[in-house]
């Protein structure tokens, strides 16, 4: 079971109460003891022993006023009540003292809770820009908080950073990429270009398409991780039917049968974006299968979370590389080369666009070969 620090420190002070109270009745005890005298051990709780050398009861000797036995009964008597009136005073000031520990922790620790809070809901708003903002008296959790807020602070400056790299990287690659891509079509489509010629172009048309999925890629992906701040209502159906519609094409030339049946399912967040996940679903779905293999594609309603499921029949994927697909340029099986499959961004590129909207997406191997790739999403009526 989990404690918290609350109840830790409860315990501490109810388990404190109990020994030191423990130990002042065991020395009131004592000291009452040794000054009434001792007991002797004969002396019973039913029964005492006469100056005459006989066992009588305590009614007897109450009533023929046995002087020695009533010093012996009162003396019983005496520690007996130190010892009953003196557990139950332990017992209850213990409690007191757990209750007041309780008290006390929560006193203590509410600033602790009100950082908590703030912390959660930074981490969870995936906006680099909040802060806890505490303003309570200058101790150690306003400290600690502060040093929270900095460190904050120099992290979205770092992550600014390398998003503005990757993003103006990206746009300054785009015009040498389009430049290349027009001179080799001239030359491959001059009038009389040698066929080794048109050769070369083409395949350096290859590459230079596959540079430029590389580039979009990037540049998806830097706005991916973005948080969303322009919340618009839409249906998830129409953009995944959308997405699966551009791919007909691509599903017709590789013999691959899509099968789409999109519910309503209303989120909110930039369409754009999610349009951008979908089509990356769907493609891959499409092109890491087998020849006329097929894949599912649907959205549906769950409790408050929309999801989209995408499923295909391609190869069988090892365990232990599910998690691995979602990393930036990691494919199946350490395929790096394989231009015609992507650049390795597009399963990256859908979870940095699930996590910026409030999402998950997760995937599982299929039994039959291939992956089942869910995306949850907030429900938006």
């Amino acid at each position: 079971m989990r404690t918290t620090i609350r109840m830790r420190f409860a315990l501490l002070f109810g388990g404190m109460s109990f020994l030191i109270g423990a130990l002042l009745l065991a020395i009131v005890h004592l000291v009452v003891q040794l000054s009434l005298g001792p007991l002797p051990q004969e002396t019973g709780a039913l029964m005492v022993r006469t100056p005459e050398g006989q066992w009588v009861s305590r009614k007897d000797v109450l009533r023929f006023g046995y002087e020695e036995g009533i010093q012996r009964i009162y003396l019983a008597d005496t520690l007996h009540a130190v010892r009953l009136w003196g557990a139950v005073a332990l017992i209850v000031t213990t409690v007191i003292a757990g209750a007041a520990g309780w008290w006390a922790a929560g006193r203590t620790l509410r600033p602790a809770r009100t950082v908590t809070l703030a912390a959660r809901r930074v981490a969870q708003s995936h906006d680099l820009a909040e802060r806890i903002g505490y303003d309570g008296p200058y101790d150690e959790i306003k400290e600690l908080a502060d040093i929270f807020d900095g460190m904050l602070g120099r992290l979205a400056r770092v992550v600014d950073g390398q998003r503005r790299f990757i993003s103006n990287a990206s746009h300054e690659l785009r015009t040498p990429l389009a430049v290349n891509r027009t001179l080799v079509e001239v030359a491959v489509r001059e009038p009389g270009a040698p066929a080794q010629v048109r050769r070369l172009g083409e395949s350096l048309l290859l590459v230079n398409a596959r540079h430029q999925r590389l580039v979009d890629g990037l540049l998806a992906l830097a706005e991916g991780e973005r948080p969303v701040l322009d919340r618009n209502r839409f249906d998830l159906a129409d953009v995944v039917e959308h997405a699966v519609e551009q791919a007909a094409a691509e599903a017709k030339e590789r013999g691959v049968t899509v099968h789409s049946t999109p519910e309503c399912a209303p989120t909110a967040g930039d369409a754009a974006l999610v349009e951008r996940l979908a089509q990356n679903l769907v493609e891959n779905a499409i092109r890491h299968n087998q020849r006329d293999g097929e894949a599912w594609v649907t959205t549906r309603r769950c409790g408050d979370m929309v999801e989209l499921v995408v499923g295909n029949t391609g190869a069988a994927v090892p365990p232990g590389e599910i998690e691995a697909i979602f990393q930036p340029f990691r494919r199946l099986h350490g395929d790096r080369l394989d231009s015609e499959r992507g650049s390795g961004l597009g399963l990256s590129i859908a979870r940095a666009i699930a996590a910026a909207h409030g999402g998950t997406i997760t995937a599982e191997r299929r039994d039959q070969g291939g992956l089942t790739i869910t995306v949850r999403l907030p429900c938006e009526e």
